[in-house]
């Protein structure tokens, strides 16, 4: 479906009473969703995320709000998303380093993730993180 990071389509569904996206495990999403967890009243200029994953795959989803999210590959792949539609997430695999900033007033951060809080599967330092990926590359 996807590589390492990208955009996936929720399906939308239009209603006059209101609109209703659905995000369903092993079928819109490509994992079965161990956590759910969401950020909110961001300050201004404050940033999230300055982390990667060894075993967590997530959808980070922008159910309120707009917020910018920089995703790296540690092998010189960089790419920003504005994510600002609760009916499209982005998906962010395993080994992938995530900032995430500019967030507006109001925005709430959903993330959708595989597996349950483990500190120890969290790489912080992002030198460490670039060693991490070319170690995985031979």
């Amino acid at each position: 479906m996807i590589d390492k990071y990208g955009l996936i389509d929720l399906p939308k569904i239009v209603d006059p009473r209101g609109n209703l996206t659905v995000a369903e495990q092993m079928k819109n999403i490509p994992f079965d969703i161990a956590r759910v967890y969401w950020t909110y009243d961001v300050p201004s200029g404050e940033r999230r995320g300055g982390h990667a994953h060894r075993t967590c795959e997530e959808i980070v989803i922008a159910v309120s709000g707009s917020f910018d999210v920089t995703v790296d590959d540690g092998r010189g792949g960089k790419e920003v998303y504005h994510l600002n539609h609760p009916y499209q997430g982005l998906y962010i695999g395993t080994g992938v380093w995530r900032t995430l900033e500019d967030f507006s007033s109001g925005a709430v951060c959903l993330v959708l993730a595989s597996e349950l809080f483990d500190e120890d599967e969290y790489i912080y330092d992002y030198e460490e993180f670039v060693s991490y990926v070319g170690r995985l590359s031979k």
